[in-house]
């Protein structure tokens, strides 16, 4: 079920939520925290197709936040809100509110999001374009426990990335570190096998990739050994060396959605490793809502209290 409201308000769109539930029978229950994407029109539509992918495993309510900004002095008289509120089928499991900010509206869009967020539950901001240079200081980032920006949607991925290291706060996380999850998995178990030291490594990937650069620092880290940065012809991150005295440990994953596991007096293995789509990764980043510390530790490259020379 739709809804369109013109020229509307908080209370109005609240006031619609119900009357959508009560209209298919829905009691507003089972929602588990609210999702705030910051977008454009342009990336709306990708970016609330995953959110209501995602989901299908944590019910939720989700708030589309589009700025219109005014484009000269005479449009900002003209400042306004249009809401569109999907229930029921159109929502995924929960609810969805499509808010279009017009003129100095668009100013104060936490004003706007404040009144629609469910109570005393957790909220997620994710901006999949245009992030602030400090997520946690934005007026809708600060209503957050958790803010989702992603590297590989900005124009020099690397001069943010140290932007990101200065401006980090609890709470923040990136999708080019949830894109290593299975990366960071699969080098885990190859260590609990191998039981040896590491005495160097490698990161493989395509050139100015933000995944390769967080994987390279998490390792330098928690391996205590250098790690050197590769360039391939990707795509993406496609391949991690560790040297040992007894030999490689190689992942290699140069195309395609498998890679190859070689391990030092073992034969190679073929192992699943394909790249995850966004509905994925944001599912991921709903199933835990407190800091990620080893995100923290990848940005900066900081040892951590743990000093073993695992993964």
């Amino acid at each position: 079920m739709k809804i369109d409201l013109t020229d509307t308000t908080a209370s109005k769109i609240n006031k619609a939520l119900v009357q959508g539930r009560r209209a298919i029978g829905t009691p507003a229950v089972g929602m588990v925290l609210t999702m705030v994407i910051v977008t454009d029109e342009e990336n709306a539509y990708d970016s609330l197709k995953a959110a209501e992918e995602a989901s299908h495993e944590h019910p939720s309510r989700t708030l589309v936040v589009i700025k219109r900004h005014a484009r000269t002095p005479r449009d900002r008289t003209r400042s306004h809100l249009d809401a569109e509120v999907r229930v029921g089928a159109d929502a995924g499991t929960g609810e969805t509110v499509v808010l279009r900010l017009y003129g100095d509206v668009a100013d104060h869009a936490d004003s706007v999001v404040l009144p629609l967020l469910l109570p005393d539950a957790p909220v997620v901001v994710w901006w999949p374009v245009n992030a602030p240079e400090v997520p946690s200081k934005d007026p809708l980032g600060a209503l957050a426990q958790r803010r989702i920006t992603d590297l590989y949607a900005v124009e020099n991925p690397m001069a943010v990335l140290e932007q990101r290291v200065v401006s980090y706060a609890p709470g923040d996380t990136d999708l080019a570190w949830t894109r290593l999850t299975p990366w960071r998995s699969m080098l885990a178990a190859a260590l609990d096998q191998a039981h040896t030291e590491i005495t160097s490594a490698a990161v493989e990937s395509e050139a100015e990739n933000p995944s390769a650069e967080l994987l390279a620092r998490w390792l330098q880290v928690r391996l205590r050994a250098p790690v050197e940065r590769v360039v391939t012809a990707g795509p993406v991150v496609t391949g991690v060396r560790l040297g040992t005295e007894k030999g490689e440990i190689v992942i290699d994953r140069p195309e395609g959605p498998l890679a190859t596991l070689a391990l030092p007096g073992q034969p190679a293995r073929t192992l699943a490793l394909k790249v995850r789509p966004m509905s994925e990764l944001i599912a991921e980043e709903l199933r835990r809502l407190d800091a990620d510390e080893m995100y923290a530790v990848a940005l900066r490259g900081e040892r951590t209290r743990e000093t073993a020379p695992h993964v």
